[in-house]
């Protein structure tokens, strides 16, 4: 029995806006995406798994009502939750980040995050500053967390994943880069944070008071446009996505998800979004 899991009410697991959060779960298997690098969530919301020579790497967590699906598609792989060392978050929205307090008490793990996310993730939320703050579900914080700065190399065993902010969707927002080997086949991996201008109604990228999201989307565009990628998850999938996974698991070469261009068109998509907003 995983930990916590014998508690009626474990406030940590305990469902958020589970109706409107029922979009974004929908069933996937457990997927070895390339070398060793895994695929553990859903059909909305990507988590990612890194076997390393020291331990597993997540990254992102989910909301709390899908943790124990997480840690149950990590055992049918072979790995425990206990073996997580660290969990890297994308972003302090709940969607993401909601189920990362009880991964990291079940695992023991340290949550690394942007400077600007670990204060919001410690408070479980309420960032009144978030374009989308007042749509924004409130999340179990987060006690055991580590700074990384932009550009940072984060370490475990032989594996090392770069850190690169890419605020916007929120200031806070932080994508991870990694290579991953098959023999021979290397390949650079990223985990992109969303690039998703949305906001609230009312709330307008064009106003003046609001410059610095814009610039510093624009920014974050340039640099997935620029970032070597060839095969990129998405915090929230793509489109196809679910069509790649299940020929993955039907036969691993070609492997669907290679595509050099895919962070160039993810960023692409989004910096026309923003256009699209600004004009409103």
């Amino acid at each position: 029995m995983m930990m916590g899991a014998g508690k009626a009410d474990d406030p940590l697991t305990r469902p958020i806006a589970p109706d409107y959060a029922k979009r974004w779960l929908a069933p996937q298997p457990p997927v070895r995406l390339h070398g060793r690098t895994y695929l553990v969530g859903f059909g909305g919301l990507n988590v990612a798994l890194i076997r390393t020579s020291a331990g597993l790497i997540l990254i992102d967590g989910a909301v709390p009502q899908a943790v124990s699906d997480i840690e149950a598609k990590m055992r049918a792989l072979g790995f425990s939750i206990r073996q997580v060392k660290l969990i890297l978050s994308t972003e302090p929205h709940f969607d993401h980040a909601g189920g990362i307090a009880a991964l990291a008490r079940d695992s023991g793990a340290t949550v690394i995050a942007s400077g600007p996310a670990t204060t919001v993730l410690r408070q479980g939320g309420g960032d009144q500053d978030d374009p989308q703050a007042a749509w924004l579900e409130r999340f179990p914080g987060v006690t055991k967390l580590r700074v990384a700065r932009d550009g940072e190399v984060i370490r475990l065993g032989d594996t090392a994943i770069t850190a690169h902010a890419t605020p916007g969707h929120t200031l806070g927002s932080m994508s991870w880069s990694w290579q991953s080997c098959e023999g021979k086949d290397c390949r650079t991996i990223v985990f992109a944070a969303s690039l998703n201008p949305i906001a609230v109604e009312g709330w307008r990228f064009a106003d003046p008071a609001h410059r610095r999201f814009v610039d510093a989307f624009r920014g974050s565009f340039a640099k997935v446009k620029a970032m070597r990628c060839d095969m990129l998850i998405a915090s929230h999938p793509l489109d196809g996505d679910a069509g790649r996974v299940a020929r993955l698991m039907k036969a691993r070469t070609p492997n669907p998800f290679i595509d050099p261009n895919a962070c160039r068109r993810y960023a692409g998509r989004a910096d026309a979004a923003l256009g699209k907003k600004l004009a409103e």
